[in-house]
């Protein structure tokens, strides 16, 4: 654990970065292009609006249980790292006017995509907030089966150019929460992520709403060129880092990929130490 602070530490006084590490439980690793009508994403993002475009998934909670989904539980002890984590995220994105955020890790492992599902949640909990959580780790793909997602249309359709937007999107039984998944792997995937269609999604997705706040789960830095590809049109970046799992040179590699880009900070997951918010 010292060795990847040690990294942390110094990439922070080479780039400015605030790092933000999270605590948890040891068993929940922390925190541990087809445009859609504009009605039709309206009444998929609106809390007051029933979803009638949006088919509404009611999810298996054993199964977020196991795959440390757990911002949605308020009496969970693990949530409120999450709660934590998204109050500084959305200040520091507020500051900026930014409502795009990529969250990425150093190598595989991390918890990168545990960390960009349950922030998405925490982040819809706002009641001035709606969240759209978008699986754009083309590679690997994971947001869908943590969630326990089954979908015949996904993101793989929007890309080919063979559905719309409104199509691909799913309500996870959550208020102001949606998801845009990806149900299998896609073939060139840097190619992908830097074409016209993407920029034209990432543009719809990010303007039609200023109470929206776009996630973005992206594939580790170290894996391939994706996640370069496509922070070009991604407003911040935050960056998971699971302790015992990336080397320090690995972590300081990443952060020099990273430093031309809006790096938040640094999430350290998978921490043992105890809880300390004892006072709930």
């Amino acid at each position: 654990m010292e060795r990847i602070k040690e990294a942390i530490e110094k990439a922070k006084s080479q780039s400015g970065v605030t790092r933000m590490p999270v605590q948890s439980h040891a068993e929940h690793p922390a925190v541990k292009l087809v445009k859609a009508p504009a009605q039709n994403v309206r009444a998929e993002l609106d809390p007051e609006v029933s979803y009638s475009q949006t088919p509404v998934i009611k999810l298996d909670m054993a199964h977020l249980e196991r795959h440390r989904i757990v911002a949605h539980q308020k009496l969970h002890p693990a949530s409120w790292a999450f709660d934590f984590l998204r109050t500084q995220v959305l200040q520091k994105m507020d500051e900026n006017g930014w409502r795009t955020l990529a969250i990425t890790s150093p190598t595989m492992e991390s918890g990168k995509t545990v960390v960009a599902i349950n922030l998405a949640i925490g982040i819809a909990q706002q009641t001035n907030r709606t969240s759209l959580l978008v699986d754009f780790d083309l590679r690997r793909p994971r947001v869908a089966s943590s969630l326990g997602l089954q979908r015949e249309v996904s993101l793989n359709q929007v890309l080919t150019g063979t559905a719309g937007v409104a199509e691909a999107m799913v309500n996870p039984g959550i208020p102001r929460f949606v998801v845009l998944p990806t149900q299998h792997a896609i073939p060139s995937s840097a190619e992908v992520l830097g074409s016209t269609r993407v920029a034209a999604l990432m543009d719809e997705l990010r303007e039609h709403y200023e109470d929206r706040i776009v996630v973005v789960d992206l594939p580790p830095v170290l894996a391939a060129d994706d996640v370069l590809a496509l922070l070009p049109r991604v407003d911040c970046v935050l960056m998971v880092v699971g302790n015992g799992v990336s080397t320090k040179k690995e972590i300081e590699e990443s952060m020099s990929r990273l430093a031309k880009f809006q790096l938040l900070g640094v999430v350290l997951n998978k921490d043992d130490a105890p809880v300390r918010n004892s006072y709930y």
